[in-house]
């Protein structure tokens, strides 16, 4: 049976046009003063990153500074600066940066934190798809690896142009773009072009043959407020435990017009990434766990010797055997243009529109007679063999095709009025994303390689299922910030979340692939809204050092809008379930409770100077919690089986942050953060004719405590810094009756400024950056797919490796 429907791909007409409008821009400056209507004099901009504050930014000291607090928010808001970030290694992921913060556990396999397969992220006891992410306020989605709806922020901005990253814990700001902040967001901003001309060149090489080239160039001041750059970068990199290639082509483009009446702010992103699967290993009772599980490619001889002549890897290997091949390609375009009118001296309104175009694909090819395949295939070709329909090498490899097309506008009404501070705005957005499962042939005489496209060579054998949801987002926020006195803020609003999707398959599931009682993959409608999600919050400066936080609010992730897997009604085996999901089951909701006090001081202790530091206690009920309950309880299988989505209880969560820093004069400072974090089940739930007896275990996969630390000393010319992260114990299973061990790596970057031998050479300086420096062993993460008991999966630390970074600015 074949099926030749080929998705449309790259439509990047309005990153075109972005980009069109970006250099007529460049070419005339005074065409774009236009743009903006005359009216009174600026106010300040309201941006939620420039108002992250330090001792540092506050007095004027050149201090080292590790993590910034919030002294405007309600609720705990941590962020770490640009410069901070490519401290960690140059080019890193910002949001593996995070893993610094408090109260944050954040894992991956590759020093970057760019493979997102393989990602793991809790925050409060939350997973990484239950926060919010935003770059320059456009919404990523929920970084669900076969993503539907966004982008990682990697994807959207190269790290070299990070300005600041914001960790709000909770929910959030209440304007958040997001339908996923459940327990928190995390908002990345892109710097601004540089007010003089410059030229920015990076080269990175290291460990596992890393090749890295970073270039950028500023126009600086244009004259009549204009200013813009364009960057490029070149990523190439080996997996650390297999011949793996990690690939990362991007370029960066961003407009600035500053008038009296406004800010105009132009921006296009395009990326082109590839990354390497990592095989997750699994445990359990009787189970042979390797250290690691590589990939067989490039050596095909190896591949085809390893499988016995009915397409079977070796017996001794279990669940544990070992894949051709696999990899994530991802093609992103994404623009916005954003405009802040300062409607007055107390007024500004901002408009943003964004648009957003995703061609992706994941790949992977493994033996056909492992993980369910053999029963699947024989629905398509009953009674053949299926060896030789596969090309007669033993494999197949499986595609999931990616698509998403999305635009929207956030618009967000700042009001000044004295005591009164007015917020209000709205964000909307339209979806259409697809997703298509596929699998081809592996010829025994012309190998595919795994970077190339299969739906590019050849069409495909089976086309098991194609999905089409279209979802429209609209939210509505409202909020009332009043200044009681001058040292007692009260803060209070509400936001609006609705959402409307309509799911389709173009291309259905044999029903007999599904399960014995489904007539297919179910389509339809749903819409879901509540109209109010309440916030209240307090502020209170006790004195000139310290200040109070207090916040308690309410969030709502809706229902994922991805078919054919997940946490998706989409996903469910029959239109009777779909159904009866759609009529009764509720989204997740959480309302978390924060007391906070900030502390920034300046001290005469001897060798101690100052010290800025935050304490959060947080408490949050979750309830309506969503569990996809499988058939199959086989963690690595190729093919889920027949799928129950169900509201199966609350969870309860208790916790602690404690991070501050002390610094020892302008050239030495200590960072630790403290976390403890209790979050635990309070239901039971069905699964069957089984009773699961969840209620009172812990949430797998997030740590009870964790504590990281950063050390900082400026000598001369050379900064080092001494980084350590210490992630407790996790739970592997949802009864707890496996678990992982702790772990504690260390890190250490080394940066010296150079002599600069011309005039026009700024800046000079070489970075040597060094992962896992004690070249610890043991089990880095669990890999989130987990089941009631008896199993669980991970991913390994990876070996110390090191890097070497040479920058300079040319004018």
């Amino acid at each position: 049976m074949r099926q030749t429907f080929v998705a449309p791909r790259r439509r990047s007409s309005q990153i075109a046009l972005a980009v069109s409008a970006l250099i007529a821009a460049l070419a005339n400056p005074a065409t774009a003063q236009t743009v903006a209507p005359p009216v009174a004099a600026p106010v300040a901009n309201a941006n939620a990153a420039q108002a992250v504050a330090t001792p540092a930014d506050a007095s004027g000291d050149a201090t080292v500074t590790t993590v910034e607090i919030s002294s405007v928010k309600t609720r705990s808001s941590v962020a770490m600066s640009g410069n901070e970030i490519q401290k960690i290694l140059p080019g890193v992921n910002p949001l593996k940066a995070l893993e610094t913060l408090p109260g944050v556990s954040f894992q991956t396999a590759d020093p970057w934190g760019d493979n997102e397969q393989n990602l793991a992220l809790f925050v409060h006891g939350f997973n990484g798809q239950q926060l919010g992410y935003t770059m320059d306020g456009v919404p990523l989605g929920d970084q669900q690896y076969g993503n539907y709806n966004g982008l990682a922020p990697q994807r959207a901005v190269s790290s070299e142009n990070v300005r600041r990253v914001v960790l709000s814990t909770g929910a959030g700001d209440l304007g958040t773009a997001s339908t996923s902040n459940l327990g928190g967001t995390i908002e990345t901003y892109s710097n601004d072009p540089l007010a003089q001309f410059n030229f920015n060149a990076q080269e990175t090489v290291g460990s596992h043959h890393t090749s890295r080239t970073f270039i950028r160039f500023d126009t600086g001041d244009l004259g009549n407020g204009n200013s813009a750059y364009i960057s490029g970068l070149f990523h190439e990199a080996r997996a650390w435990d297999f011949d793996g290639r990690q690939s990362d082509d991007q370029v960066n483009a961003k407009f600035i017009h500053n008038s009296d009446a406004g800010k105009l702010t132009l921006y296009a992103d395009w990326s082109n990434k590839t990354e390497p699967n990592e095989d997750s290993i699994l445990h359990g009772p009787g189970i042979n766990s390797p250290y690691t599980r590589p990939f067989l490619y490039p050596d095909f001889s190896a591949a085809l010797s390893y499988l016995n002549a009915a397409g079977a890897p070796p017996a001794a290997a279990g669940s544990n055997f070992q894949n051709y091949y696999s990899d994530a390609q991802r093609t992103d375009d994404l623009a916005y243009v954003k405009y802040d009118a300062y409607l007055n001296d107390n007024v500004t309104w901002s408009n943003q529109y964004y648009f957003h175009h995703d061609d992706g694909v994941g790949v992977v090819a493994g033996p056909i007679n492992q993980a369910g395949l053999p029963a699947l295939f024989s629905v398509y070709f009953p009674n053949q063999n299926l060896k030789q329909i596969f090309g007669n090498s033993g494999y197949a490899t499986r595609t999931t095709e990616y698509e998403i097309n999305r635009d929207g506008i956030v618009s967000t009404l700042h009001w000044d009025l004295g005591d009164h501070t007015i917020e209000t705005g709205f964000w909307y957005e339209h979806n259409r994303s697809d997703a298509y499962r596929r699998w081809y042939a592996l010829n025994v005489n012309d190998p595919t390689s795994p970077y190339t496209r299969p739906g590019d060579l050849a069409s495909p054998l089976i086309t098991q299922y194609g999905s089409n949801i279209d979802n429209k987002v609209v939210q509505f926020h409202l909020q009332d910030e009043w200044k009681l006195r001058p040292d007692l803020a009260l803060q209070a609003g509400f936001k609006s979340s609705l959402q409307y999707a309509d799911g389709t398959f173009p291309t259905q599931e044999l029903p007999t692939a599904i399960g014995s009682n489904s007539t297919g993959l179910p389509v339809g409608e749903i819409d879901t809204k509540k109209w109010f999600l309440p916030q209240a919050g307090v502020r209170w400066d006790i004195d000139k050092d310290d200040q109070l936080f207090a916040n308690v609010q309410q969030n709502m992730r809706q229902f994922v809008t991805y078919g054919g897997g997940g946490l998706s009604p989409w996903s469910l085996a029959t239109q009777a379930a779909f159904n009866l999901f759609a009529a009764t089951a509720k989204p997740e909701t959480s309302v978390t409770y924060e007391l906070g006090l900030r502390d920034t001081r300046k001290l005469n202790l001897g060798p101690i100077t100052a010290f800025d530091g935050q304490i959060d206690l947080y408490h949050v009920d979750f309830s309506n919690r969503l569990l996809a309950i499988s058939s199959n309880p086989i963690i690595t299988s190729f093919v889920g089986g027949t799928t129950l989505l169900a509201n199966v209880g609350s969870v309860k969560t208790d916790g602690v942050d404690i991070a501050g820093t002390l610094h020892f004069g302008r050239d030495f400072s200590f960072y630790d953060a403290v976390s403890f974090n209790r979050s635990k089940y309070q239901d039971n739930y069905t699964s069957g004719s089984s009773v699961i007896q969840t209620a009172g275990k812990t949430v797998p996969g997030s740590p009870n405590w964790m504590n990281k630390f950063v050390a900082t000393a400026n000598i001369g010319s050379i900064e080092t810094q001494l980084t350590g992260d210490y992630v407790g114990r996790r739970e592997a299973t949802y009864t707890n009756d496996l678990s992982i061990p702790s772990y504690f790596l260390m890190g250490l970057n080394i940066s010296a400024k150079l002599p600069s031998p011309t005039s026009f050479l700024k800046n000079p300086r070489l970075n040597l950056a060094i992962t896992n420096l004690a070249n610890r062993q043991g089990i880095l993460e669990l890999n989130g797919s987990f089941v009631a008991s008896g199993s669980y999966a991970t991913y390994s630390i990876p070996p110390r490796q090191g890097f070497l970074t040479l920058k300079a600015d040319f004018q």
